[in-house]
């Protein structure tokens, strides 16, 4: 193995750096997807249970302790709830944008790994040619075929080497993407919700001392 990696040259090394770097990002988004993912229809109705009965302390202690986006806009928009609904919409987005680089976090680097891999790949398999065509340049013509293996070696490995990395990171690449962009179509939509949500804790039932009872009518005399 370790004959393998000293025939790639200085190539394959930045391939099998970026390697590490990949697989870091990689393992670091599925723990932190892994970490946020909770049952939003549980925490949604236990948040509006705790809002209808005017616990709003309570509502925010449930969102401190579920580490998710949704919780995260649920304690802003309680935050806010005696604000207008066009300004709580506007606070609302803010906070669901400010989410965005969370959520995003390395995947742009991932993806640039990605493009990257299979290029170096090819820059091995040019400068192992060169270093081929070289030898015949310095000897002319070649009767043992172990003088140009180097440079082939260095041209095959690293053309490998870039395939083997580039492969896995398009792959996670892309469902990070895709992960990324549902959670931002729920949260867009989760906006409206919790603005409805927060209006309707706000109105309390009219109290029994407030009620006037309705009189009967009179019954008209004869």
């Amino acid at each position: 193995m370790l004959d393998f990696i000293i025939k790639g040259g200085l190539v394959l090394w930045i391939i099998m750096a970026l390697s590490v770097v990949a697989a870091i990002i990689i393992i670091e988004r599925i723990l932190y997807f892994h970490r946020i993912n909770v049952d939003e229809e549980k925490l949604f109705q236990r948040v509006k249970a705790s809002i209808e009965k005017g616990h709003y302390d309570e509502a925010m202690s449930i969102c401190d302790n579920n580490l998710s986006p949704l919780s995260a806009l649920m304690k802003v928009g309680i935050e806010h709830r005696s604000y207008p609904q066009s300004v709580q919409k506007e606070v609302l987005k803010d906070a669901a944008n400010q989410e965005v680089p969370r959520l995003e976090k390395n995947v742009s680097i991932l993806g640039t790994i990605a493009h990257i891999a299979p290029l170096l790949g090819l820059l091995g398999t040019v400068t192992g040619t060169m270093k081929s065509f070289g030898v015949l340049g310095r000897f002319g013509a070649v009767t043992d075929p172990s003088i140009l293996a180097s440079g082939i070696s260095e041209a095959l490995i690293t053309t490998v080497g870039g395939i083997i990395v580039a492969v896995p990171a398009v792959i996670f690449y892309n469902l990070l993407v895709t992960k990324v962009n549902l959670i931002l179509i729920k949260m867009e939509y989760q906006v409206n919700t919790l603005i409805l949500m927060i209006a309707a804790g706000r109105k309390e039932p009219a109290r029994r001392d407030e009620i006037k009872p309705v009189r009967a009518p009179r019954e008209s005399e004869s």
